[in-house]
């Protein structure tokens, strides 16, 4: 439902909408440019987050969650809400003025396999279920972006906001596109945002390419001939091949990663064996792979299979390496990535965007997204990560002060992306 007035001029739009917002936002001395309008409700946005926080759902079991960001949407009349998108998933959709392009704004729900240890008012009422990622403020600021644009609507075309579930782990992204996302709701780019613990409050980071890696994991059962510990020159000591199989895998980043490209190959996981005097007849190995190219992903798969094979084999014994591929690189595409950046600017200033952040090592379901549309992911600091308060830690609380700034970068993203 559009409201009376809700196509006020962009330029008397952009000449009244923002203010100096100083203090909470940043370290002391510091100003950005907020929106006005989001500025007044940071308290609507602080007890939505909060109370997301104390009721966590994880992936594909957002129903709770999925239902009050569905009651919101309609309390700020946006023009259609579609639900059941990758079983708990909610897309949106608010219209402008006619004609113009389509952009998608995504952010996650779900919550991680944690027992909260804040000891905070509103923590998590679910024994093993936390808000550890900060998606609980990543729902708060798409809320706070949809009732801005909702309110104004100062752009031609059409938002799609992106309410998607499991992207720890489970691949929800994934999901929706499989189910038809972009044939329902089409758009020409489509942009996510992360919270960053250790970067300033006030501060974005973003670059070209991959920003986030691609998240293979690897099971590898050794196998051997066990008996007593007392007689190894009778057995195939399976352990003693994992042991060395651990080893010699530092060898794929070391020595065929070609130096200025970037892998890790981490085992995380030895099993095997039941008592002290007993050699096993096998061991287990599980561990991860991380890359940002496809040459550097199937390079690291080759190098790690021929490896376990053969330490195996060297040692009388036998490997069946299962390869499980995950998410792949989250890359960037080059305009997007520059016009989220400017955004960014405007919002927080251009000393405050790092253009050439550090890609990271972890992963991001948001990749399957930008495989079907070009886009761009960015980071947003969400303050010290001091004190086990980092991303996964049961100790981890979003920060509040950050609401306002990623929910008026979302519309300003929106509104000059639909400006033309």
């Amino acid at each position: 439902m559009r409201r009376p007035g809700a196509f006020a001029s962009l330029a008397r739009l952009q000449a009244t909408a923002y203010q100096l917002f100083r203090g909470r936002c940043g370290a002391k001395g510091d100003s950005m440019a907020v929106l006005i309008r989001i500025a007044d409700f940071h308290d609507d946005m602080i007890a939505w987050r909060r109370h997301l926080h104390a009721n966590p759902e994880l992936g594909f079991e957002e129903t709770a969650t999925s239902a009050f960001v569905c009651e919101r949407l309609s309390e700020f009349g946006v023009d259609e809400v579609h639900e059941g998108i990758a079983k708990t998933g909610v897309v949106a959709v608010i219209r402008g003025r006619d004609g113009g392009r389509r952009v998608g704004l995504r952010c996650d729900m779900d919550a991680l396999p944690l027992t909260e240890q804040t000891g905070l008012d509103y923590s998590s009422k679910v024994t093993g279920r936390m808000h550890a990622c900060g998606h609980d403020g990543h729902v708060a600021m798409l809320l706070g972006a949809a009732r801005s644009l909702a309110e104004t609507r100062a752009f031609k075309g059409e938002v799609v906001l992106i309410f998607q579930p499991a992207e720890e782990n489970l691949g929800g992204g994934q999901v929706m596109v499989r189910e038809g996302l972009f044939e329902r709701f089409p758009v020409d780019a489509v942009f996510g945002l992360h919270n960053w613990p250790g970067a300033a409050v006030g501060s974005f980071a973003i670059c070209t390419g991959p920003i986030m890696a691609a998240t293979d994991s690897f099971v590898v059962g050794v196998r051997g001939q066990g008996g007593h510990a007392a007689l190894p020159h009778t057995t195939s000591d399976p352990l003693l091949a994992a042991a060395a199989t651990v080893q010699a895998l530092q060898a794929v980043v070391a020595r065929s990663v070609p130096p200025r490209e970037a892998a890790v190959v981490s085992v995380t996981r030895i099993s095997g064996g039941d008592a002290y005097n007993v050699i096993p007849d096998a061991v287990e190995l599980w561990g991860t792979v991380r890359t940002y190219t496809p040459e550097m992903r199937k390079l690291c798969r080759d190098r790690l299979e021929a490896i376990c094979n053969g330490v195996a084999e060297t040692h009388g014994c036998t490997a069946m390496v299962d390869y499980r591929r995950g998410y792949p690189p989250t890359v960037n595409s080059d305009v997007e990535t520059d016009f989220a950046a400017s955004v960014a600017a405007d919002i927080v200033g251009e000393s405050r965007v790092n253009r050439n952040a550090t890609p990271s090592m972890g992963g991001e379901d948001f990749a399957y997204l930008l495989e079907q549309r070009p886009g761009a992911y960015i980071l947003m600091g969400n303050g010290p990560g001091d004190g086990g308060r980092v991303l996964h830690s049961p100790f981890y609380d979003f920060n509040d002060e950050a609401l306002p700034i990623g929910a008026s970068y979302w519309v300003r993203l929106a509104e000059r992306f639909l400006a033309s």
